[in-house]
């Protein structure tokens, strides 16, 4: 093996055991990938043993991943525009979307990509769960945590190197963005509902009280989740003639707004009006079935 291979090798295992120090389980993926994991169930056998880390990259000059989920990691991945593509990077993207909703963007631990894109590392608030999102929040910013990972800082491919660009401590995820990565509305093909005619009104009085029931007991750091399914699961009878727009959306708006506080999501009542709109709108295009009385 030559000094240049042994080098870079050494400089991928200082790394691996950089990031585990920090606390965050990291595994293989095969020398020069960012796609390929060295390893079958990754995010199980992601570790932050300094032993298995060494006998791991001893065999290899194997890149890094940091396993997201299981480091209790958000990762805020933001990408450039490809060749041929119009529109605002990640970041310029983001901050727009900060600054149309007055909401902090805080400077955290920072990587950056080979293609001009960063990872910008956050710490999960405690009793939240987020999954994997792409383009969610806005263009060409996607997500990476529970059942993701990111290619850590000493990493390289063909295109180049991932490189630390700021080493502070990972800050908490703001709760603006914690809401933003976490809405989860139902898929357009739900199965359908049949409901007979005679029983409209009575059905659709019960569904708007159990949904605002449950936005109403909906735990810090899923409100926005909870409300926007009420919402849509509202907007399903509302399409199908069971319930009363304006009451629906009133109801909602009423129980939505017992959310507002200063510790968490919704900042405000017209981010409230917004889900509830979008979460109307999305579920009155899917509306329940009804089947007229015999």
């Amino acid at each position: 093996m030559s000094t240049t291979t042994t080098t870079a090798q050494d400089a991928l295992l200082d790394w691996a055991l950089y990031l585990a120090a920090m606390g965050w389980p990291v595994f293989p993926l095969r020398p020069g990938t960012k796609r390929q994991p060295a390893v079958k169930a990754w995010e199980q056998r992601a570790t932050t043993d300094p032993a298995r880390i060494r006998r791991c990259w001893s065999a290899d000059h194997y890149n890094i991943a940091v396993a997201t989920g299981p480091a209790r990691l958000v990762v805020i991945d933001l990408d450039t525009a490809k060749d041929g593509e119009t529109g605002p990077d990640g970041a310029t993207a983001l901050a727009a979307v900060a600054a149309e909703r007055g909401a902090p963007l805080p400077e955290t631990f920072t990587v950056t990509t080979p293609s001009g894109g960063r990872h910008w590392y956050y710490r999960c608030p405690p009793g939240v769960h987020l999954r994997n999102t792409q383009s969610q929040i806005c263009s060409r910013v996607d997500t990476r945590a529970g059942g993701g990972y990111v290619v850590g800082p000493g990493s390289i491919t063909g295109e180049g190197g991932y490189e630390l660009a700021d080493e502070r401590d990972p800050v908490e995820l703001p709760a603006w963005l914690v809401q933003a990565a976490s809405v989860r509305l139902p898929t357009a093909h739900s199965a359908p509902v049949e409901v007979r005619s005679a029983d409209a009104t009575a059905y659709g009085s019960a569904a708007l009280r159990g949904e605002t029931q449950r936005v109403r007991a909906a735990q810090p750091g899923s409100h926005n989740a909870v409300l926007s399914s009420a919402a849509y699961t509202i907007g399903r009878k509302v399409g199908a003639g069971l319930i009363d727009h304006a009451t629906a959306r009133a109801e909602l708006l009423a129980a939505g707004n017992t959310l507002i506080g200063p510790e968490h999501w919704p900042p405000d009542a017209r981010e409230v009006a917004r889900v509830v709109d979008a979460g109307l709108t999305a579920g009155a295009a899917n509306p329940v079935h009804r089947k007229d009385a015999a």
